[in-house]
């Protein structure tokens, strides 16, 4: 009986299954590295505002503390957004006729709230509490990088699940005195491998990784 298929075909048909399985693992490793991309995450993208807020100018010129603003930090889950009025604490003697600042002073006149867009958005199904991480010495800029140094705000991190299980963790290599939480490029008068761990013990932090912590 002649021979049905060529000698070439075992040939095509392990070379046609690698080509298979390298496509798929291709499409794989290429849907985990989009994930992780900015165009998914939209980490490291300048946000725009109705004002253009600068933090740069804000904490670093003028050394205002981000509780100033943001004055729920400490006791809530939310961070909050200031009113009006605390931009006009400063602005109705500071650049209080400048043209970019009308919608600030439109907003304080007329009772009328400015709608700022949110940067850093997790998702309805992930609970994060801003009061306690504060309490347990995790620095503002840990996860928002350094505002300082932002003329516009931005997403610094990827706010991904394994960004924010690496420091679940391993807290110690994050965690600092409660005292510098708002200071911007803090850096440990001793080595962070010798007062993380203190830290730890003296602020009662486990190493929570369960799925319930985040997602209740």
């Amino acid at each position: 009986m002649s021979q049905i298929f060529h000698r070439s075909a075992n040939t095509l048909s392990k070379v046609s299954l690698f080509g298979a399985l390298s496509l798929v693992g291709g499409l794989i490793l290429l849907a985990m590295v989009l994930g992780r991309s900015s165009y998914v995450t939209r980490a490291q993208e300048y946000v725009e505002q109705p004002i253009q807020f600068s933090h740069l100018h804000h904490v670093l010129d003028d050394g205002i503390d981000c509780r100033y603003c943001h004055t729920s930090v400490e006791s809530s889950s939310f961070a909050g957004i200031p009113p009006t009025k605390t931009c006009m604490n400063c602005h109705t003697q500071l650049f209080a006729t400048e043209p970019i600042l009308e919608p600030v002073r439109a907003s304080f006149r007329n009772n009328t709230p400015l709608h700022w867009t949110r940067v850093h958005d997790l998702p309805d199904f992930v609970y994060f509490n801003h009061s306690i991480h504060v309490k347990k010495g995790i620095g503002c800029e840990s996860c928002h990088g350094r505002v300082d140094e932002m003329p516009l705000m931005m997403q610094q991190n990827s706010l991904q699940m394994e960004w924010c299980v690496g420091c679940h963790r391993a807290p110690e290599n994050f965690v600092r005195p409660r005292s510098e939480i708002t200071t911007m490029g803090y850096r440990p008068s001793v080595p962070q491998s010798v007062l993380g761990p203190r830290l730890v013990k003296e602020y009662g932090i486990r190493s929570l990784t369960s799925c319930s912590t985040c997602h209740r």
